[in-house]
């Protein structure tokens, strides 16, 4: 039986390549899954339902169609890896955060020591805090190996 690990968050680095690279590595059966990582094609996503008058309209159909994917893929998740990069304010992977408290949904973070206190009731409510990729991959190790 495979374990089922969506990775939320920050879409400008590599981490997501290095857990599924660690977890191949140490032969665990993890299947990940992810939001659409292109950035233009993410907020496009509603397009082809119609033009809108301004952008917050196009934003709003857009999420409400990657929420399709988001909301599923969570769900069927075991557990998810929330990223948070030091560049650019992730307001999503906070509210995926969220969606996986609410849901009892287990859930880890992962992201650097400069930004704790903003995250500070994001990470309450987390199972653990990462600071690297490959402390992910050693509780995925644990979780299904120990």
């Amino acid at each position: 039986m495979s374990f089922h690990v969506y990775l939320s968050g920050e879409i400008h680095t590599d981490w997501r390549d290095e857990i599924r690279r660690g977890a191949e590595a140490a032969g665990l059966d993890v299947v990940f899954t992810a939001p659409v990582t292109d950035h233009d094609a993410s907020d496009a996503a509603g397009d082809h339902l119609g033009e809108t008058q301004s952008q917050f309209w196009r934003d709003h159909q857009s999420s409400k169609v990657n929420a399709i994917r988001t909301r599923t893929l969570i769900e069927q998740s075991d557990m998810v890896v929330v990223r948070f990069g030091d560049k650019y304010k992730q307001w999503n992977a906070a509210f995926d955060a969220g969606y996986c408290a609410a849901l009892g949904k287990p859930y880890v973070t992962l992201h650097s020591e400069e930004i704790v206190h903003p995250l500070k009731e994001v990470d309450a409510e987390a199972q653990a805090w990462c600071t690297t990729t490959d402390q992910v991959v050693e509780i995925l190790r644990y979780v299904l190996k120990a």
